[in-house]
């Protein structure tokens, strides 16, 4: 997903200063992380604070948009987006939980936003003595009553790429309606391997590198990878790089052992 570069490093900075610095005072949480909802919806956010300090909280909805390689842009929230929040600012006392209610509705379905919460007021600063804030995630997705179809996604692309011991995928949502995948993997002639899933947004692309656990050699190659959606799955066999033939694991049987050392010499 496409970042704001300076403002995707100062959150990881403020995150591993926090994790440095007080290990166990950093202990705030928002649930859910994902809410997928109807057009308009109503949905609540439970902000939790677990540290022994208490802690100032601002929210802010953004607009965002992710790029075929997973970076996310962020933006200001679109105009045709109509989000009611319960309040925006609050403070949440030591080992407290706080609830924030909202009202969202959209002229277009899909639609999707993120609600940022910042939590300031950290008893410890960064090493160049600037205050800690800590921003945590909650993503809205306002979706229609039909999901994507099994017809609308292609996986045009899944390659073997043994040099770099990992798979790329490209798969593609040629349809109208928002996706998600639940999860990746990848299947081998004796073993799986998972990967995470991902959304796949309406006629959008996105590509996916799954690195691998194990060189792949012998039996220790992927041949298969399939894409876990809710309702069905999409599979595809593997090729190897720009090679149109799909990939095969090699089997150690006897007869392969026999024709390997020349001991049959039949076609």
């Amino acid at each position: 997903m496409k970042c704001n570069v300076p403002k995707a490093a100062s959150r990881l900075l403020v995150v591993l200063c926090g994790l440095l610095l007080d290990a166990s005072s950093v202990a705030q949480t928002v649930r859910p992380l994902i809410s997928e909802l109807g057009n308009p919806a109503k949905g609540r956010v439970e902000y939790v604070n677990d540290s022994l300090t208490p802690l100032n909280v601002v929210l802010e909805a953004r607009s965002f948009s992710v790029s075929e390689t997973g970076e996310i842009s962020y933006r200001a929230l679109d105009p045709d987006i109509h989000l009611k929040l319960s309040t925006t600012s609050f403070r949440i006392q030591p080992q407290q939980t706080y609830y924030v209610f909202y009202e969202a509705s959209s002229p277009k379905t899909p639609s999707w936003f993120v609600i940022y919460a910042a939590f300031s007021g950290f008893p410890f600063r960064t090493a160049q003595g600037m205050n800690v804030r800590l921003e945590l995630p909650h993503t809205v997705y306002l979706l229609p009553k039909q999901s994507v179809d099994k017809s609308e996604i292609r996986m045009d692309r899944a390659e073997l790429r043994p040099a770099e011991n990992k798979v790329l995928l490209e798969v593609e949502n040629t349809g109208d309606n928002f996706g998600r995948i639940l999860q990746t993997q990848l299947a081998y002639s004796k073993k799986k391997q998972d990967a995470p899933g991902f959304p796949i947004f309406p006629h959008s692309k996105r590509i996916m590198e799954v690195p691998l656990d194990e060189k792949p050699e012998g039996e220790n190659v992927p041949v298969n990878a399939v894409l876990q959606f809710e309702k069905f799955k999409v599979e595809q066999k593997l090729t190897r790089g720009d090679e149109a033939e799909p990939v095969a694991s090699t089997v150690s049987t006897p007869a392969a052992i026999a024709k390997n050392s020349g001991a049959d010499s039949n076609p």
